[in-house]
């Protein structure tokens, strides 16, 4: 397992897989040491390295490391977006089954994830590769505008901006100047939401969409905005299925076989289905969490059974509908100082918010644009769609972190 301590919801993945019956042999970045109580106890070896991202001299090593000490290993697992290639690497280099260095680069770069889906037949945003500020003048004139400005290989929101014309585009180029490759794409305009699978052989076993409210990118550039995640309960719906068709035809265009995927999707004013980026990855922002409470279920341990066994024996049928509220303090203190307006909401929805995870007062505050949950989090779930949207934008509204 690689990176088996980080980022935050990787111990949880660690563990699953030892309570899978795994030996768990981790590499990673943080020293043993640092490594949390669940994550150590999972793990039957570890081997510590500081430069992990350097994929020469990682796989060298832990290639090296194992031979030495006559460990033979399955399976290499990451879930983390910057160790995704990483691992196929080193799988090509044991001869281990998985996701090929091929495939890997699907998932990780951005256009060659589309030319794949383009010549599948899939509708992507109007896209094209840019490495200089030439490239991306000319491949906007054959986009037009508004367009999305990203980079190649990165993940979630990071160094993505919007350009309605020329002379935000301009400023978009001062903002990405230290990204070595862009993407440069067509905006479109509609709802976004996720597509999420746990797969094994290629059939899916587990599937989940996700309804953002706001769009990511929007409450990336707003930090006064609590973005709202909804996992859904109903799949079936006119307005979400034809999501869900799409992600199966991506991940069989992508040939993903075992494993977690997070895709992202648009759905336009005419109802129509348009890929957005797809990982070979668990999501971030505790979307696994908000999964496991629409239907009771454990998503850490649904992969870790798909991984070592190729089942899901879990009764994954969704009950409730699940958002999660993330807050943001507001003023100009290091440390949160009051939480104004949850103990009103708690009298009235206390039995529909089973996580209530904010930074405490006298806490330093985080930084919104380095951490997706901010500073804390909420889950309001209810079988109804309409009261969950209730309750959640009603915390979204009231709710108030302060910094002073």
């Amino acid at each position: 397992m690689l990176s088996p301590g980080f980022p935050a919801d990787m111990p949880f993945f660690t563990r699953a897989l030892a309570r899978q019956g795994a030996e768990v042999i981790g590499v990673g970045d943080q020293p043993q040491s640092e490594l949390a109580g669940e994550v150590a106890e999972a793990l039957a070896a570890y081997l510590h390295l500081p430069e992990l991202w350097n994929e020469d001299r990682t796989i060298d090593e832990t290639a090296g490391w194992l031979e030495q000490r006559g460990l033979h290993v399955d399976r290499v697992e990451c879930l983390w977006e910057p160790g995704v290639v990483l691992a196929a690497k080193l799988r090509a280099r044991l001869g281990l089954p998985g996701l090929s260095v091929e495939q890997a680069v699907a998932f990780r770069d951005k256009e060659t994830m589309k030319q794949v889906l383009d010549r599948a037949g899939i509708r992507t945003p109007h896209h094209y590769r840019a490495a200089t500020r030439v490239e991306v003048w000319s491949a906007a004139e054959r986009v037009g505008y508004p367009l999305v400005v990203k980079p190649i290989d990165g993940a979630g929101s990071a160094d993505t901006h919007t350009a309605a014309g020329p002379d935000e585009l301009d400023r978009v180029l001062s903002a990405v100047q230290h990204v070595a490759q862009v993407s440069v794409e067509e905006y479109i305009d509609g709802e976004e939401y996720t597509y999420d699978t746990v797969c094994a052989d290629g059939r899916v076993l587990f599937e989940n969409v996700c309804w953002y409210r706001p769009k990511p990118l929007v409450t990336r550039l707003n930090p006064w905005i609590s973005q709202t995640a909804i996992c859904l309960a109903d799949l079936g719906t006119e307005e979400i299925s034809v999501g869900v068709d799409l992600g199966r035809r991506v991940l069989n265009a992508l040939g993903f076989e075992t494993g977690f995927t997070h895709m992202e999707w648009f759905r336009n004013a005419a109802g129509e289905a348009v890929f957005g980026e797809i990982g070979a990855r668990s999501p971030g922002g505790r979307l696994p969490h908000g999964m496991n409470f629409t239907a009771d279920i454990d998503v850490f341990d649904a992969w870790a059974e798909a991984v070592c066994h190729r089942r899901l024996s879990q009764d994954t049928a969704k009950r409730y509908n699940a958002a999660l509220i993330f807050k943001r303090a507001e003023g100009e203190g290091d440390r949160i100082s009051r939480v104004d307006g949850l103990e009103p909401l708690l009298a009235r929805y206390g039995p529909f918010l089973p996580v209530i995870d904010l930074v405490p007062v006298g806490q330093p505050r985080r930084d919104w644009r380095q951490v997706v949950t901010g500073d804390g989090w909420l889950v309001a779930r209810h079988p109804d769609l309409a009261t969950t949207i209730h309750i959640a934008d009603r915390i979204a509204a009231e709710v108030r972190m302060v910094a002073e």
